[in-house]
């Protein structure tokens, strides 16, 4: 498995880094606008949701919530700015909102999100975090959307690369991500079964410099999650999506001992049935995505 270095990836990615950030720079996530969706969500405050927050997170009026950013139209920065937008910041927002509290998004590494939150530094993640059993041992989990899995290959896929052909491909992966944790084992085990080489992994810490890696030859395929490489192949003509699998929810991770489990779960019942809930997936065109039934700790793998 090879972890790609902050300096070796900067000398890698060369020109390939800097025409996929021009595209991404310049194009917004909504279909056919040209600049990143500037209306911010807004919900009125969910009394029955506030009631249950513990008075220390009462007192200190803020939610601290953790997100990585550079994935649009997830999460990333508004172009020019340092300001954070994408469907997971804007559910993040209407949470606070929904809960009486002003919210600080932390941006953060995804593999760093749980270590961060043992050690109390945030209150929460909206990182389209998978909730596995093996991160449920130190997260609660409380579902917002759904989403699915994907391959984002060369147009054309040169290789006719698929789900069932990974053995031996190098594949370019998030560090901590659920492709990587759950849905690679299983096909490095069936490769080694029927005598062929296990995927090669390239790990990445966001899904741009994944993409690049793609874009400048270093790696055959992207495996991560559809939103974000639909939207990159929307955006870039050089890649193209060779399969969608594992559409199931995603979900806000908690920390265990933050008490703050019931009044997450009682705002997002509140905002899933709200219309704003509507407006922020339908800004970015991930209308599909939508739940109706934000489930508490219902582990997918």
């Amino acid at each position: 498995m090879i972890r790609i270095t902050h300096a070796a990836r900067t000398a890698a990615l060369g020109v390939a880094v800097l025409t996929f950030s021009a595209g991404l720079a310049a194009c917004s996530p909504a279909a056919g606008t040209s600049a990143a969706p500037t209306a911010e969500p807004t919900i009125a405050k969910v009394d029955s949701a506030a009631a249950l927050l513990p008075d220390a997170v009462k007192s200190a009026g803020v939610l601290k919530v953790a997100i990585p950013t550079n994935e649009p139209p997830t999460q990333f920065y508004r172009p020019g700015t340092q300001e954070m937008t994408g469907v997971n910041p804007d559910i993040a927002r209407l949470i606070a909102q929904a809960l009486g509290l002003k919210i600080q998004i932390q941006v953060t590494a995804f593999d760093a999100i749980i270590p961060g939150m043992a050690a109390g530094r945030y209150d929460l993640t909206v990182s389209s975090m998978t909730p596995t059993k093996a991160r449920m041992e130190q997260l609660d989990f409380v579902d917002y959307v759904q989403m699915g899995s994907a391959l984002a290959v060369p147009a054309g896929n040169p290789k006719h690369i698929s789900l069932d052909t990974l053995c031996g491909a190098k594949v370019a992966v998030l560090e901590g991500s659920y492709q990587l944790t759950v849905n690679i084992p299983p096909i490095t085990d069936k490769c080694k079964a029927d005598g062929k080489p296990a995927p090669q992994l390239f790990q990445f810490s966001d899904t741009h410099q994944a993409i690049s890696s793609v874009l400048s030859d270093r790696t055959d395929v992207v495996y991560a999650d559809q939103p974000i490489l639909g939207y990159a192949a929307k955006q870039e003509p050089r890649i193209a999506l060779a399969g969608i699998s594992d559409i199931a929810p995603v979900s806000v991770g908690i920390a265990h001992d933050t008490g703050t489990l019931k009044a997450v779960s009682a705002a997002l019942i509140a905002i899933v049935a709200s219309p704003e809930y509507k407006k922020v997936l339908d800004k970015y065109g991930l209308t599909s995505m939508a739940i109706t039934d934000p489930r508490v700790n219902a582990a997918q793998g």
